[in-house]
C-alpha cells in the first residue's frame, strides 16, 4: 500500500422542497474508521447538494429481477452542450436504459444543467432523480460528480451521501460515495450497495491509481456496515494497470476488453467490486455503443461524449446468487 490516505466525509442530505446541507464529518484512518464532527472552519462555502424534490412513488412494474448500473464520463458536460437538441436525445434515451448512471466530469457552473437533464430524460413519463457533489479538485477547473436515478426503481439514503476528503490531495477529484436500496421487494430482502464514483486525474493517474484501494476500503469500513461497495468511473487505466486496485484478492470487474471511449482506443472506464461479496452481480456487463446503437457518425457521438457508458447488472434481492461471474461484457444491449 503507499502511504496512508486519511480520509474525510462530506455527509450530505436533501429535504422535501429543496436540497440542503445537514452535516460535515471527517474519517479518518484504513483500517479503523471513526466518524468525528468538523468544526464550522473546516466547511467549504461552496459545498452543496442537488436533488428534486422527492415524490411519492409506486415502485417501477419490472421486466425481471435485476438493476443495470452504469458510469458515464460527460466530457466535460456544460449547458452550451444540452443546447444541441440531438446531443440532449441521446443522453435521455442513454439514462433511460440504466436504473443508476454515476456521471463524471460536469464542468459547469449553471446550477439548471443536470436538472434541464433530467427534465428531459422524465419527457416520457419516467421518474428520475438526482444527486449532485459539491465542485472537487483543488485547482481549475473544478468538477462534480452526479449520480441520476430511476426513483421508481432505487431510492438513496441523502443523510449517508458523503465526499470523500483527501487533504493530502493524493486524489485531484473527491469521490462521491451514495448508498442506494433496490425498490420493490421488502426492505428486509432489498439489494442494497454502495457506489463510489470516481474520476483519476490522467496527468496524476500512476500515483493515484495506487490509492484506490485505501479509497475502496476506507468505504467498506465507514462504519455502516456495507459489504456490496461497487467504485466505478474512469479510472484512467484497463484492467491490466489497476497497480494494488487489481492486485486485491476477489476484486472483479465490468469491462475486461471493450473500447470505452468513443474512438475505440482506450478502456478507462469500469465497474470494480469483491465477488465474493457483491454475489448479486448476474455475470452480464458490457459498454453502450453510442453509433451503432444511435446510428450516429464519429464526430456525432463525439458531440455527446469522448467515452461510452459502461455497465453491470445485478440482482434485486441482496444476498441471492446468480450463479455466474465474469470479468468481461457479454455483449448484450440495456433495455
Amino acid at each position: 500500500m503507499q502511504p496512508r490516505i486519511v480520509l474525510g466525509g462530506v455527509l450530505l442530505a436533501a429535504i422535501a422542497g429543496g436540497a440542503f446541507l445537514l452535516s460535515r464529518y471527517k474519517i479518518e484512518g484504513l483500517s479503523q474508521l471513526h466518524l468525528d464532527r468538523r468544526s464550522s472552519n473546516e466547511q467549504t462555502a461552496d459545498s452543496e447538494v442537488a436533488a428534486q424534490t422527492a415524490h411519492a412513488l409506486p415502485p417501477m412494474a419490472r421486466d425481471g429481477d435485476t438493476i443495470k448500473i452504469a458510469t458515464f464520463q460527460l466530457q466535460g458536460l456544460t449547458a452550451k452542450r444540452l443546447d444541441n437538441r440531438q446531443v440532449l436525445d441521446v443522453l435521455a434515451r442513454v439514462f433511460r436504459r440504466f436504473d443508476i448512471v454515476a456521471v463524471q466530469a460536469i464542468r459547469t457552473r449553471k446550477r439548471t444543467t443536470i436538472p434541464r437533464l433530467v427534465e428531459q430524460i422524465n419527457a416520457q413519463g419516467r421518474h428520475y432523480d438526482f444527486v449532485l457533489s459539491p465542485r472537487p479538485g483543488f485547482e481549475n477547473p473544478q468538477e462534480q460528480y452526479a449520480y441520476v436515478f430511476d426513483a421508481a426503481s432505487v431510492e438513496v439514503d441523502r443523510s449517508s451521501v458523503y465526499t470523500v476528503d483527501d487533504p493530502d490531495h493524493l486524489l485531484r477529484y473527491d469521490p462521491l460515495v451514495a448508498p442506494f436500496r433496490v425498490r420493490g421487494p421488502a426492505a428486509e430482502d432489498a439489494f442494497t450497495f454502495t457506489l463510489v464514483n470516481m474520476h483519476v486525474d490522467p496527468h496524476t493517474s500512476k500515483a493515484e491509481i495506487n490509492c484506490l484501494d485505501d479509497v475502496l476500503l476506507a468505504v467498506r469500513r465507514d462504519g455502516r456496515g456495507e459489504d456490496d461497495v461497487i467504485l466505478l468511473g474512469n479510472l484512467n487505466a484497463d484492467v491490466e494497470h489497476l497497480g494494488e486496485l487489481g492486485l486485491m484478492p476477489q476484486i472483479t470487474w465490468a469491462n475486461a476488453d471493450s473500447p470505452t471511449v468513443t474512438r475505440g482506443t482506450e478502456m478507462p472506464d469500469n465497474l470494480l467490486f469483491f465477488r465474493t461479496a457483491t454475489i448479486e452481480f448476474t455475470g452480464n456487463s458490457g459498454v453502450l455503443d453510442l453509433m451503432r446503437r444511435f446510428d450516429l457518425t464519429v464526430q456525432q457521438a463525439l458531440r455527446v461524449s469522448d467515452h461510452l457508458p459502461v455497465w453491470a447488472e445485478f440482482g434485486i434481492y441482496e444476498g441471492e446468487p446468480f450463479g455466474k461471474i465474469a470479468t468481461g461484457p457479454t455483449g448484450a444491449l440495456p433495455r
